[in-house]
């Protein structure tokens, strides 16, 4: 057990577990936490693996993502996706530079902005640590019929609406509504 997962004993002080009908749905919620420790448990070994932090892996998720979708980003919108302030952004930057994951470019138009890229050996290094583990869990999802994924995708969509506060649930009303949508990394 992780320090993060709270025994199963600690359940019965939420969950009648006597009553036949929450009896799955407590069983649902435990696969949920073994899937979370286990996501956890991957998170913290692919930085080590990497030798990043949760951030500058993140930034770099982020930056290759965009590129396959051939938008280019800029410090600023990094730091707006990453919840981050300029300077921790220039120190992110920095770091992801000297450490030949990202590569900075001058804006085509714009000589006082950049632009910025994940280098090829951050691809190579991305696509070895984290490539076979998104193989098996695509497997996984496939093996669903389109029926089954929905229903999966609507339970946990459901479940994260639930476990979010008033105020974030309003938030991010607002805005799907304003057209802003926050980028799922």
């Amino acid at each position: 057990m992780t320090d993060r997962e709270v025994p199963e004993a600690t359940e019965s002080y939420w969950y009648d577990e006597d009553a036949q009908d929450v009896e799955r749905a407590i069983e649902v919620l435990r696969a949920l936490r073994r899937f979370k420790a286990a996501d956890s448990a991957m998170r913290a070994k692919t930085q080590a693996d990497m030798d990043m932090n949760e951030t500058d892996l993140l930034a770099l998720r982020y930056l290759i993502a965009s590129e396959a979708r051939e938008h280019p980003v800029g410090p600023k919108e990094l730091a707006q996706v990453l919840s981050i302030s300029s300077a921790a952004t220039a120190k992110l930057l920095a770091r992801l530079t000297r450490s030949g994951h990202i590569v900075r470019e001058p804006h085509p138009t714009d000589r006082r902005a950049q632009i910025l890229h994940p280098s090829p050996d951050a691809h190579h290094e991305v696509r070895k640590t984290l490539g076979d583990m998104h193989e098996r869990m695509l497997s996984v999802a496939q093996g669903y019929s389109p029926t089954a994924q929905q229903t999966i995708i609507n339970f946990l969509d459901a479940l994260s609406e639930a476990v979010q506060s008033a105020d974030e649930l309003e938030e991010n009303t607002s805005k799907k509504s304003s057209g802003h949508r926050r980028v799922s990394l």
